[in-house]
């Protein structure tokens, strides 16, 4: 019997410490945590414990970031991740670019989406966004813009 009340009090400790290592970061202990626990930039994406890891997974394609930074956020990830000793699941993995269709719009806006200086623009948009340095755009070659 004692053997029991032992184990039953084993798992209240593991259970609350369950609880406390897996509760919302605060300001506070957030600063208080390593920069190499961040997987993004600005510290963002914390991988502390397996349950911010698979949050920082879940939300990794909701973030503006570029695909190539996306990419090396989700490497970051799950190396934490794997280092951690997270239950194995599906990795993080960084989709591509930001898609979009000008099918469905109204004549009005088509016209302006047919226009020289809109698709310009979309293709100076496009090209910022695959680069290596994300969102930084450059107008350089534009010669529509002052």
């Amino acid at each position: 019997m004692d053997s029991l009340k032992k184990a039953m009090r084993n798992v209240k400790k593991a259970v609350a410490k369950a609880d406390e290592v897996s509760k919302k970061l605060t300001t506070k202990t957030r600063k208080a945590l390593k920069s190499s626990v961040f997987c993004g930039p600005n510290r963002s994406f914390p991988v502390n414990d397996c349950k911010h890891a698979a949050t920082a997974k879940a939300y990794l394609n909701r973030s503006n970031f570029s695909a190539a930074t996306k990419k090396r956020i989700a490497s970051c990830i799950n190396r934490r991740a794997k280092a951690l000793g997270c239950p194995a699941g599906k990795p993080a993995k960084a989709k591509g670019g930001v898609e979009y269709s000008f099918d469905n719009l109204p004549e009005d806006l088509r016209i302006l989406a047919d226009s020289h200086i809109f698709k310009s623009t979309k293709e100076l948009v496009d090209t910022s966004l695959k680069s290596e340095g994300g969102m930084d755009l450059d107008f350089s070659g534009c010669n529509d813009c002052e």
